[in-house]
């Protein structure tokens, strides 16, 4: 009994691995110590073996039962499971950092979405609120209305009664008075009464009284509230999908290869978070095309409504790309993909024998990474938002670097992917943060004070300011231009998906024109279109094309002192000049030196065109001939 006493001992021995962690496992250490004399009873002494099949110490008593079974010095087995547990911590402790990181993403995708509700319920009340102010006007419009015609009918109407209720007045009374006449005797002294009252009865008969009415009594309400009533049944959708970008895959040739110059796609397929297909649309996808250095494409995303989307794009010369895509800023499945450009044997375009309007006087190479919106301040300062370094560079009018500032994070006061930058005549600088979905607000020395749009921007890709000093942003995702007070009030927004008069497919930047009208690039419309500040469509112009006035994706936009509008046109990589009613000027020959990929541009303090050249990494400066 003894022996089969330690044998179970050996084997909970064994066991204490798998069946005790943390603190548990220091005790059941501690209660086995004591446990050792336990055997002097049966006078018992512990070998120095291990039982590699029962996982268990062994005593000599214990040995003739395991004489087939392997067995190893305790010593060696007890620095065996050491070394086990030490790699199991290992292994554990690895982890935690991961969890720790995923823990705070996840925390931080709560507090989006709890500021997403917040912001939704505000627009919810505020649209209401709208909406019963409306209803109010219009009921005061109408009561107002119901008023007035009532009146004038009434007017008519009131007039006929009274003028009848005379002529009956002074027909009564001359009656009586002929018929008293009448009762009486005839006499000399009655005749003059009698002739009187028979002139009078003469004028009665031919008085000209209105015996028919002269109004009517329709008075109705037509009250068409049926469709008003289905519209208010269906307004309003609160739009959302369980896609998960780690589920969620894509296909497609355009994933590997393409040809310059050609479109080519790739099909995102959403699912959620166990793997089956999401059937509605609406999820928040973002798709770059970029190279080693950094230097991103364009592209646009079709959503099909059905779960799948599809990304089109064209890459403008040959190479090695990476194609990111990212469901809510995180990696799909397999992403980034590697991909291949291959040449096409089609001519470039000449552009030698265009005539040159400016001159370039300066250059910065070197210093950049994918910059992207540009804006000169009145003190002879020049702005880049350099997106992938995640910092606004300041140069001089000359290109003489002055400071910079920015620290990359998704916290306020940091910049994820500043794409769009521009100076309020207070002097601070308004950044649009294109991965942050807010716009930021600096000093002039860099020092953070706000941000606006949080839980309303989609993806904010250019800003403004207009003569009022309110920020214009142009939502890249959303299709819209936001119109805020600095405060972050916001004033009023317009634009949808689409490719109507009133519509954008990836708007990119702004300008306000003299007028305060908003001048908006819309990117694959291929057109440029003005605005007043209520939204309403005052100009467009441009087609998709190479010749004068087309356009192969309209990207930065400015407005000089005469109104002309000068547009930077992405995929010819030029610069082209409209005069205010949007008729061709001029362009630049960049053959010398040719542009690649131009971004936002702006008019310095002395009358010069500053360009993002974002696929050559620098910022050029022309001379602009006025």
């Amino acid at each position: 009994s003894s022996s089969l006493s330690l044998s179970r001992f050996c084997r909970t021995q064994c066991d204490l691995p798998t069946a005790i962690m943390g603190h548990s496992i220091l005790n059941r250490v501690a209660s086995l110590s004591s446990f050792l004399p336990s055997c002097k009873p049966f006078n018992l002494q512990v070998a120095d073996l291990y039982c590699s099949a029962c996982k268990c110490a062994l005593c000599e008593d214990c040995l003739p039962n395991h004489a087939e079974h392997p067995k190893v010095a305790l010593s060696q087995a007890l620095e065996q499971h050491r070394n086990n547990l030490q790699e199991r911590l290992g292994t554990v402790q690895d982890r935690l950092p991961q969890i720790s990181d995923v823990l705070s993403f996840v925390k931080e995708i709560l507090q989006q979405l709890t500021n997403q509700r917040a912001s939704i319920e505000e627009d919810i009340q505020s649209s209401f609120e709208d909406l019963h102010k409306q209803l109010d006007v219009r009921k005061s419009v109408l009561l107002m209305e119901l008023e007035v015609t009532y009146g004038l009918k009434q007017k008519v109407l009131q007039a006929q009664i009274d003028s009848l209720l005379r002529g009956e007045g002074d027909m009564t009374a001359t009656c009586t008075q002929a018929e008293e006449a009448l009762a009486g005797d005839p006499c000399v002294a009655s005749l003059q009464v009698e002739r009187e009252l028979w002139e009078r009865l003469g004028e009665l008969a031919g008085l000209g009284l209105p015996c028919q009415p002269e109004e009517n009594d329709q008075l109705d309400l037509v009250m068409e509230t049926d469709g008003l009533r289905k519209s208010i049944h269906n307004l309003g959708t609160i739009v959302t999908t369980s896609a998960v970008a780690s589920q969620s895959e894509a296909m497609g040739a355009g994933l590997e290869q393409c040809i310059v110059g050609h479109p080519a796609s790739v099909t995102i397929v959403t699912r959620d978070k166990s793997g089956g297909a999401c059937k509605s649309g609406n999820a928040i996808l973002s798709a770059e095309v970029f190279t080693p250095d950094g230097s991103i494409v364009d592209g646009e995303i079709v959503d099909h409504k059905n779960g799948t989307y599809e990304f089109v794009y064209t890459v403008p010369k040959e190479g090695d790309f990476s194609l990111a895509l990212r469901l809510y800023d995180q990696h799909i499945k397999g992403s980034p993909f590697k991909l291949t450009v291959t040449k096409t044997l089609e001519a470039e375009l000449d552009v030698g024998s265009k005539r040159v309007v400016y001159e370039n006087i300066s250059m910065n190479k070197g210093e950049f990474t994918n910059l992207q919106g540009v804006a000169a301040s009145s003190n002879g300062r020049i702005l880049i938002a350099d997106s992938n370094n995640q910092c606004v560079q300041i140069f001089s009018n000359e290109g003489e670097f002055k400071s910079r500032f920015g620290v990359r994070g998704r916290s306020p006061g940091q910049l994820q992917r500043p794409t769009g930058v521009a100076v309020h005549p207070s002097g601070d600088i308004i950044i649009a943060d294109y991965d942050n979905k807010w716009v930021s607000i600096f000093s002039c020395e860099g020092k953070f004070k706000a941000k606006l749009g949080s839980g309303r921007l989609m993806g904010p890709k250019g800003v403004s300011v207009d003569q009022n000093g309110h920020v214009i942003v142009v939502d890249n995702k959303a299709c819209t231009v936001f119109i805020f007070q600095l405060t972050g009030k916001l004033i009023t927004k317009f634009g949808s998906r689409g490719n109507g008069d009133k519509q954008f497919a990836g708007p990119h930047f702004a300008a306000v024109n003299k007028n305060n009208e908003i001048i908006v690039t819309d990117f694959h419309n291929h057109s440029v279109k003005v605005f007043t500040l209520e939204g309403e469509l005052v100009l467009k112009f441009g087609s998709n094309g190479e010749g004068n006035g087309q356009f192969n994706a309209p990207t930065g936009v400015a407005v000089d002192i005469n109104g002309n509008i000068i547009v930077a046109d992405w995929g010819n990589s030029r610069i082209q000049v409209f005069d205010g009613s949007g008729s061709f000027l001029s362009y630049i020959n960049t053959s010398a030196d040719p542009l690649y990929g131009p971004q936002g541009l702006a008019l310095t303090s002395d009358g010069h065109v500053v360009v993002a050249d974002s696929g050559n990494h620098c910022f050029k400066v022309y001379r602009y001939l006025q």
